[in-house]
């Protein structure tokens, strides 16, 4: 008589035992197709009780407690991200070039600020959405705590806690565009450049691309926070004139011909050698063309009068003050070998 064997179990399915990772904890559709779980079955596992729970669709997060800000911001990103073609891993091999986890999708927003490590901006996990960015060419709607943001070109994103995040001028547009709270509104703009997240001009191009200074709360902000840009940007020059031993200037003068017109202000200015320093905070919701053609004007007319005139961003003076000192000190050095420059009237501004 022929023994009959028990019947075989049902393979299981390839998931991972140990999920220490967040990728490990989300698996999209298709990661599960690819490990031998049909749709139906991870539906089941779904069920209210289940052991999984579906985050968006066709996200899946392997464990039934609440997700994590983490979590969250990863599910996003599977729903958000270019589908890859079949066989293409998320974690690239050793040695093999290296591929973006989540092509043409980037946290932005209030969500992208938090991790910029805004103070301002509220927590992960108190965020009713989070904002993804993509192409406006894709495909996708915004759907549960996903919110997509579109844009026809989208920024290089750059990395924050292991994800792609847009740079803080756009990340501060799209957050600005969901805001009504002229407080809340300034509190980040404000923060942009105090922390030294970025300049300025940066954040207005990035509003006025985004068609925002239309609001009033938002013209508000950054006529402060146009303010708070040029006083921090005079903090330093004082702070480079001082610490890399500069002469001391006579600070914010007006210069006239004697007995004649006005020649322009200046941040600083020493009278001996002919030298000015002129900062550049100009608003790039004025025509910059013009204005230029202003900055240009009074330089080349400063300079027809023998006066050196050195222009500096306030870019320039966070990221690379030593070499505004050296550009400074070799104009006041080479003061001695010009010819002496006209008679001016120096006056407080």
């Amino acid at each position: 008589m022929t023994q009959q064997l028990p019947p075989r179990p049902p393979v299981s399915p390839r998931l991972p035992r140990h999920r220490p990772d967040v990728r490990h904890r989300l698996l999209t559709s298709a990661q599960l197709r690819a490990r031998g779980v049909s749709p139906a079955a991870a539906g089941e596992r779904c069920r209210p009780g289940g052991p999984w729970q579906q985050l968006l669709p066709g996200v899946f997060l392997l464990h039934p407690g609440p997700p994590t800000g983490e979590e969250r911001l990863h599910a996003v990103l599977m729903y958000a991200a270019k589908e890859r073609s079949p066989g293409v891993p998320v974690q690239p091999a050793a040695g093999a070039p290296h591929r973006a986890p989540y092509p043409e999708a980037q946290i932005t927003g209030l969500a992208a600020l938090s991790l910029h490590g805004f103070g301002s901006a509220p927590g992960l996990l108190s965020l009713d959405r989070i904002d993804v960015l993509v192409p406006r060419r894709r495909r996708l709607r915004s759907t549960g705590r996903a919110r997509v943001v579109r844009a026809a070109h989208p920024p290089v994103p750059v990395q924050r806690a292991g994800v792609p995040v847009a740079p803080v001028p756009r990340a501060l547009a799209d957050a600005v565009a969901d805001l009504s709270d002229a407080e809340t509104v300034r509190l980040l703009l404000t923060e942009a450049v105090r922390g030294g997240h970025c300049e300025p001009a940066s954040v207005v191009r990035a509003l006025t691309a985004a068609k925002l200074l239309t609001r009033p709360h938002v013209v508000d902000a950054v006529d402060s926070l146009l303010a708070e840009g040029r006083s921090i940007a005079e903090d330093r020059l004082y702070r480079m004139v001082r610490e890399f031993g500069l002469p001391d200037p006579v600070w914010n003068v007006d210069l006239r011909m004697p007995g004649g017109p006005h020649l322009g202000g200046l941040d600083a200015y020493w009278p001996d050698q002919a030298v000015a320093v002129e900062l550049d905070t100009r608003a790039p919701r004025t025509d910059e063309d013009a204005l230029w053609s202003e900055y240009a004007r009074k330089r080349e007319h400063l300079e027809r009068l023998g006066i050196t005139v050195v222009h500096v961003t306030p870019r320039k003076l966070r990221e690379a003050m030593d070499q505004q000192a050296t550009v400074v000190r070799t104009a006041l050095m080479a003061a001695d070998d010009r010819e002496p420059a006209a008679y001016v009237v120096v006056l407080p501004r």
